[in-house]
């Protein structure tokens, strides 16, 4: 262990060093770390992650040689030490550790010969239970945190049924598509991955879609992300990813975001994350609303019929509501003004009566097809292209019940992608395999026990027979003397259902016992590199803007070129873009570990404006500015009419309370101009009276309210003298290119109202009008 010399204290008294001031030996800390990171420009061991030969013969692990101790230290105050923290059998510094030049090992300190794959029987085969390096990894990560989720901790959810369209009994015996009509109570927990639990909704990230389908032959869990694909793809990485996403551990910082040295630095080293994060730097990672968002089963999944037949099987969630996201200014906005603000949506929509819907699809392949395509069904990584097997929608999900209570029922929750039925099966997936033992590992640290499956809303709704006893928080109180099979004090009894019961699918199993991957799991660009050419013009633009504000908040430069490097690999004209936005040279491409030629380059159904949705404006929130002197009737048939169409319509003056117009009628203000921003509201209608344009015309957080509609791409309806204030923003009809912006309405007289108000309902069915932005944005 190398330790580095530090002043001492005695007596309690705190000794402070005085051989350079913080401010230096910051600027040389920053100098060391970018010096040791730019040693490392690429993975240089990543290609030998594949085959057979580099599966019995891994290679050492790539290290670096630092000339400064200031590249190991947690905090440049860590010479200012006292009697605590600077020796002695009580001090912290006791128990410090450092890693520098020493090799990996496991908890018992044996080394550790490969720390990037789980133990398979064979390169494509199951992971392997003996594999004790994987399991005391998981297992370790699993109980680091107590009590809220290490991941998915923020997380909103609600009560609802799926019903299926059809039988699937030709595919699978799972008793949710048993019959056509048929309909199982479900329980749906949304989330965010990296942030804590006191964290804000509207945070970039990746997004956790779980169902718990309550069937009549028990529990089953579809744990699922709003993003079809994952950033690594073998268990053994998930305890380094989730390390490097969450908060720095020397400072604590950042919480609920991914801009940050450590992230970056693992994803530039592992180009398989290449993938997944255009996704997330995608209008994906900010989704407008929980009820605006796809679901999907990530993994490749079995079907089993009741003859013992399999197809492979891929789970979508598509929303009724179309998918729809947030601009990135509009998101760290919303943070700020209502960090529950997905949290709220859903609620208020539950509670208003309008329900959610999503349709459940399944892209349904056979083993054959599967060994056709250019990648691996097994890599979590990779998606299936609509081109090569298409959506078949089977059901529909609809919420429409709120929790009574949310720790009873959304935080005590247990999902595990190890509950399936008969019916549904897994495949050798080896990120799937490290899900199956963590989920039930980590739910028996966090709710207290193994009896979780207690807690009511765990409970399936069949009956529960078997012989497990005891242990903490045990509420049943089985009858009789027996708890142990086969028996005859009991008659036999619980006995086992036979082929009645679940029965893993019989896959055959050959191959050595390695650690490895398959060889096309070495692809790490082309889906990537698919995903962006599927995307708009806009969309693209997000994706470059994305990447650029993430990576112009790390504080390594080193880390960031190598990432550009990397996503040279996905599209030169993309990362030009984003090195121009960051004021650096474009580096040379980061070597490939295979290139293959793909069956599809683009795919519609990858982009957002694939699901529009209906188009009409229901739960909209729209925020209709009112000031004495406003003219009463027309805001109040606006109102009559968003609220006929069942939009939500708030008053929003500058104080609460009564707003008196210019015939004396009164209006009510529910919020104000302080406590609702913008951002909190999908469209702006601004009133008509002189007076009262006059009045809302002398805040300066009016102004900011049109300004921020316009910018994110709202509908604005200015109705007669409100043109005034259109013109103080410095908005114009007329979009950038010239053309008339169909976001912007205006009418002169009462006598056009309801002409303008029809074509407002259609503009703001379109969620936003992207042509009006500009980069950087013109207003």
């Amino acid at each position: 262990m190398k330790k580095t010399t530090k002043p001492i204290a005695a007596n309690n008294e705190l000794v402070i060093a005085t051989d350079a001031s913080p401010h230096n030996r910051g600027a040389q800390q920053a100098a060391a770390i970018d010096e040791l990171a730019r040693l490392m420009p690429f993975n240089a061991n990543k290609h030998k992650e594949f085959g057979c030969d580099n599966a019995i013969s891994p290679p050492v692990g790539q290290t670096l040689e630092s000339t400064s101790e200031l590249t190991s230290c947690s905090t440049l105050s860590e010479s200012n030490v006292s009697a605590k923290t600077g020796g002695g059998v009580a001090s912290l510094d006791s128990v410090r550790t450092d890693a520098t030049d020493q090799v990996l090992t496991t908890n018992q300190g044996v080394a550790v010969g490969d720390n990037q794959n789980s133990l398979k029987a064979g390169l494509r085969g199951p992971t392997l239970l003996e594999d004790f390096i994987l399991r005391e990894k998981i297992t370790h990560f699993d109980h680091e945190r107590i009590p809220e989720r290490i991941v998915h901790a923020r997380g909103s959810a609600a009560h609802g049924y799926f019903e299926a369209y059809e039988a699937l009994t030709e595919f699978t015996r799972a008793a949710p598509f048993a019959a056509a009509g048929k309909v199982t109570p479900v329980f749906v927990r949304f989330s965010t991955v990296a942030g804590e639990r006191g964290s804000v909704d509207t945070a970039r990230d990746v997004r956790g879609f779980a169902v718990k389908f309550y069937t009549d032959e028990g529990n089953w869990d579809l744990v699922g992300n709003n993003i079809p694909v994952f950033f690594i793809q073998d268990a053994m990485k998930f305890p380094d990813l989730i390390h490097a996403v969450k908060p720095e551990p020397h400072n604590g910082m950042p919480q609920a975001a991914s801009a940050h040295d450590t992230f970056w630095d693992f994803a530039s080293l592992m180009p398989e994350t290449t993938h997944t994060l255009m996704w997330v730097m995608s209008d994906r990672g900010i989704p407008r609303s929980l009820r605006m968002m796809q679901g999907f089963g990530v993994h490749t999944f079995r079907l089993i019929n009741a003859n013992g037949d399999s197809h492979f099987v891929k789970f979508h969630w598509k929303p009724k509501l179309g998918t729809h996201s947030l601009v990135w200014d509009e998101a760290v906005k919303v943070a700020g003004a209502d960090s529950d603000f997905h949290r709220r949506d859903l609620w208020d929509a539950i509670e208003a009566g309008e329900y959610p819907e999503w349709e459940l699809g399944l892209q349904i392949f056979t083993e054959a097809q599967a060994e056709s395509f250019s990648f691996d069904v097994l890599d979590a990584t990779k998606l299936i292209p609509e081109e090569l097997v298409p959506v078949t929608p089977v059901g529909r999900m609809v919420l429409n019940r709120n929790p009574d209570n949310f720790f009873a029922e959304t935080e005590q929750v247990a999902f595990c992608t190890a509950h399936v039925v008969p019916g549904i099966d897994f495949s050798n997936d080896p990120l799937l395999a490290g899900r199956i033992h963590s989920y039930l590992d980590t739910q028996i640290t966090r709710l207290g026990g193994a009896n979780f499956h207690e807690i009511p809303i765990n409970a399936p709704l069949v009956p529960i027979h078997n012989n497990q006893r005891d242990g903490l928080h045990r509420q049943a109180i089985p009858r009789g003397r027996v708890a142990y099979e086969p028996n005859s004090l009991g008659g036999g009894c619980p006995f086992q259902a036979g082929a009645a019961g679940f029965v893993s699918f019989p896959e055959p199993v050959e191959g050595d016992k390695l650690r490895g991957k398959p060889e096309k799991f070495a692809d790490h660009y082309t889906q990537a590199t698919l995903f962006y050419e599927s995307q708009t013009e806009v969309e693209k633009a997000h994706i470059i803007g994305g990447f650029r504000f993430e990576l112009s908040k790390l504080t390594v430069p080193a880390i960031r070129e190598r990432m550009l490097a990397s996503l040279m690999n996905v599209s030169v004209d993309m990362a030009t873009k984003i090195a121009a936005g960051l004021g650096v040279s474009l580096p040379e491409n980061m070597p490939k570990a295979l290139a293959i030629t793909p069956e599809v380059t683009i795919s519609p159904a990858l982009s957002l404006t694939a699901l529009p949705g209906a188009g009409d404006i229901r739960t909209r929130k729209v925020a209709i500015l009112v000031a004495d002197g406003v003219d009463g009737a027309s805001v109040m048939s606006i109102q009559a009419a968003l609220t006929a169409e069942g939009a939500v319509a708030c008053m929003i003056a500058p104080r609460l309370g009564a707003v008196q117009t210019a015939d004396g009628t009164l209006l009510l203000a529910t919020a104000t101009l302080e406590n609702s921003p913008s951002v909190l509201f999908d469209a702006l209608v601004l009133p008509d009276g002189a007076k009262g344009v006059a009045l809302l015309a002398r805040y300066g957080q009016t102004l900011e309210f049109v300004t921020n509609q316009y910018r994110h791409g709202k509908t604005i309806l200015a109705l007669g003298a409100s043109k005034a204030l259109l013109e103080k923003a410095g908005i114009t009809i007329t979009l950038p290119s010239g053309e008339t912006d169909p976001g912007i309405l205006q009418t002169a007289s009462v006598d056009a109202l309801d002409e303008s108000v029809s074509a407002f309902f259609v503009a703001v069915g379109k969620h936003r009008h992207p042509a009006r932005e500009l980069d950087p944005p013109l207003i």
